[in-house]
């Protein structure tokens, strides 16, 4: 019995001293295991990279075959079936998958965004090259997902959207004082978001729409840029002896500035800038850090008239951004219709 105890004694002074060694040396573990992560994703990535350098080159081995007329068509399902035969273990040459290869190098072969394809997984390289319909939105989808490093999922939502149209039609319609923050962000930004994962009420109110956004966060930054960290819902500013709640706070990680989002479920009115003025103007005297940019505001209405929107803008001091919500997708033909119309207009302008 005496010896039982004993042995529970020492197990606890053990178990005491290694919980003051990973105390003490915490930090130290965190290091190593983001060596381990880091290696993970390096050699994830350099066999993602090997595996579409891979399907380059059979496409264009296909390429060239085809184009010195030494194979016609049916050669490629011969070899689709030759490989199967006789090497069973090779999978995804089908003759079809192999056509995609053909096809992915002939769309990419003159782009100088062929390197950048190597960023991504076959899949979403394949999501890009079947649903986008000019070389534009093929570089734009590219670029975006290196940059937001999309699942195949995320992707193919971002294009369903319309994402590329909306910001395309969006670029067009930001303050001065917006396009001054970081020009090469303005695709960042567009005339219209989507919400079609929200399960609102028909006649929601703004609290519904504020909480719908928070519980659905994962799908609100893939909305507006994975760049956005959440700050606080109903975030407080205190102003004289009166306290003012903004609905939705955010910080932008590469803006280097704090996003105030106003939610309003009607039209948009001209006041309605002037109070979210008066909440930049707090944020940036009593919230802002000195390192930090001036923050930016948001106003979400569910629909407005476009020209009360410039005149409101073309006086407004802020940096600031009118945008109207949907519930539901906007059917992409709508979208594009609206996109020819704007470089319609814009040849005119310049011929």
């Amino acid at each position: 019995m005496r010896k039982m105890v004993n042995m529970e004694k020492s197990k606890k002074m053990n178990d005491k001293q290694s919980q003051k060694l990973i105390e003490k040396f915490e930090s130290h573990f965190i290091e190593v295991i983001e060596i381990i992560k880091s290696s993970r994703i390096t050699a994830i990535k350099s066999v993602n990279t090997e595996l579409i350098n891979l399907y380059w080159k059979i496409g264009e081995y296909i390429h060239l075959k085809i184009a010195n007329a030494e194979w016609g068509d049916g050669v490629v399902k011969e070899l689709a079936s030759y490989i199967q035969d006789k090497y069973p273990e090779m999978k995804g040459y089908s003759d079809k998958n192999i056509w995609r290869m053909k096809q992915f190098y002939d769309t990419y072969k003159d782009s100088k965004l062929s390197a950048v394809l190597r960023e991504l997984s076959w899949t979403n390289n394949l999501l890009i090259l079947s649903k986008s319909k000019t070389d534009k939105e093929r570089d734009f989808y590219i670029k975006l997902s290196t940059k937001e490093k999309y699942s195949s999922r995320e992707l193919e939502r971002q294009i369903d959207s319309g994402y590329y149209e909306r910001s395309m039609i969006s670029s067009k319609k930001l303050s001065s004082v917006m396009r001054e923050i970081k020009p090469d962000l303005l695709n960042t930004f567009k005339d219209t978001y989507i919400f079609d994962f929200l399960d609102l009420p028909k006649n929601h109110t703004e609290k519904n729409l504020r909480q719908a956004l928070v519980g659905s966060f994962k799908d609100f930054v893939l909305e507006f840029g994975k760049d956005f960290t959440y700050v606080g819902e109903e975030y407080r500013v205190s102003v004289g002896n009166h306290d003012y709640f903004i609905d939705l706070l955010f910080y932008h990680r590469e803006l280097q500035c704090l996003f105030a989002f106003e939610l309003k479920i009607d039209d948009f009115k001209p006041e309605y800038l002037g109070k979210l003025n008066f909440y930049l103007e707090a944020l940036d005297r009593d919230v802002k850090k000195k390192h930090e940019n001036p923050s930016v505001g948001v106003i979400l209405c569910k629909s407005k008239d476009k020209e009360v929107v410039e005149y409101a803008l073309s006086r407004s001091a802020s940096p600031a951004l009118i945008s109207e919500y949907k519930t539901k997708l906007i059917p992409k033909k709508i979208l594009q219709n609206k996109l020819h119309e704007l470089f319609m207009q814009e040849e005119k302008r310049l011929t």
